[in-house]
């Protein structure tokens, strides 16, 4: 009888100790999980904040990459249907938009997100309520998409530095509170806002999935008077794909005047699809009939965050410099073009008018139990077992706000030993 007493209180004890050993670890895994929500949901300024908090929580920075690509929890309690906000840059200028979230919006869901991008941007700026989109936003609403319009005006075209700032933070700005699905985020324009697509297709494509310019005309970037003055390098168009439309009969851009432009895109074996309406003028009459086409286009062609070959061409290293998981950081004439493929562990750059570069590694893609090797024009450069670190992945975490692309180490290379 004495021993099944003490048998009695030793099962007891066990279990108690069971129940408490696990309640703890509940409470670390939650815990763990509001620390990532709360970074996600920062800016990146104060995201800052919660950086020592999240290295001193993960073990190690494997566990680190894993917490922080399942992401956020997500609140339902968030505002739905036409919205309108607007960024504040660091000069004060003001940068409204308007979006549109699904009234049933389902946190557990990821959502597709489109841009869509106003033409006639040569008019002072605007007032709030939401009057750069003239056509109404009733049909832009969609149960399946998060859909944004932003603002532009004659000291913020489409194609001006501080859009190509505005626009990639705006789209940081709705990821902190909303589930939204980075390789599937699109960039559409009419007219002014088409070119303002091929600007962004030429210059700063990491956040797009594809673009989707509509009657408008890459020429205008070209072009000083017009704000533009930028060289284009038709080697950047080969990552992401192009939906193109024109009107024959266009008054500003006839389909005649985008085609030797096209035959560029043609000869270089960029990925495009290019419609002339016939008789077409200025306008998107044609839409309606184009839709089921230019959805599935949207459909086929989700972003590969972390493909094998990157191209890129910079004529400057403070702007305009990063493809996806490639950055030219020195140049030794301009332009600079790189080229890189990674074969599992072994990357090999072709390298022309750049002297330094940043490569961006992810640890799906490679093994960091085995030795990197990088060789630039035919010579090795690199050759060592890369360690990974927390505040690198914390850092492009910060700067990326995306899910799909997490960094846990970098490379900063010459071009020559």
């Amino acid at each position: 009888m004495r021993n099944f007493s003490w048998l009695f209180l030793l099962t007891l004890f066990l279990y108690f100790n069971v129940i408490e050993v696990n309640n703890k670890a509940v409470a670390e895994e939650s815990s763990n999980r509001e620390l990532i929500t709360s970074f996600w949901a920062a800016s990146p300024e104060e995201s800052l904040n919660f950086l020592e908090q999240l290295k001193e929580k993960a073990p190690d920075v494997e566990t680190l990459y894993e917490w922080l690509k399942r992401g956020p929890e997500y609140s339902r309690d968030v505002p739905v249907g036409q919205q309108e906000s607007a960024r504040i840059s660091g000069d004060g200028t003001r940068f409204p938009y308007v979006f549109l979230v699904p009234e049933g919006y389902d946190p557990s869901h990821k959502y597709p997100v489109e841009f869509m991008l106003h033409g006639g941007v040569s008019r002072p700026e605007w007032d709030p309520g939401g009057g750069w989109w003239r056509r109404g936003y009733e049909s832009l609403k969609q149960e399946d998409r998060i859909v944004v319009v932003p603002a532009s005006w004659n000291e913020a075209f489409w194609w001006h530095e501080n859009q190509a700032e505005n626009l990639p933070l705006i789209l940081n700005i709705l990821k902190r509170n909303y589930n939204i699905d980075e390789d599937r985020v699109t960039l559409s324009g009419v007219s002014d806002g088409g070119t303002g697509a091929y600007f962004f297709a030429f210059k700063q494509p990491t956040p797009w999935a594809v673009f989707l310019p509509y009657i408008g005309h890459p020429g205008v970037l070209r072009n000083p008077q017009s704000g533009g003055g930028y060289k284009l390098y038709f080697e950047n168009l080969m990552s992401k794909p192009l939906y193109i439309v024109n009107g024959e009969n266009d008054r500003l851009y006839p389909a005649s005047s985008v085609a030797p432009f096209i035959d560029i895109l043609v000869d270089a074996g960029v990925d495009h699809i290019w419609k002339v309406i016939p008789e077409g003028g200025h306008n998107t009459n044609w839409l309606p009939e184009e839709i089921p086409l230019i959805e599935q286009f949207k459909q086929d062609n989700a972003r590969d965050a972390l493909p094998e070959d990157v191209k890129w061409v910079a004529d400057r290293t403070d702007k305009f410099n990063r493809n996806l998981w490639v950055r030219i950081d020195e140049l030794s004439q301009t332009p600079g073009l790189i080229e890189v493929q990674r074969i599992g562990n072994q990357f090999d750059v072709i390298a022309r008018g750049v002297s330094a570069f940043t490569l961006l590694l992810n640890p799906g893609e490679v093994d960091f139990s085995q030795p990197i090797s990088v060789t630039v024009n035919g010579e090795e450069i690199h050759s060592e077992v890369v360690v990974q670190n927390a505040n690198t992945l914390l850092h492009w975490a910060n700067e990326d706000k995306d899910r799909s692309m997490l960094f846990t180490a970098e490379l900063n290379l010459q071009t020559s030993k």
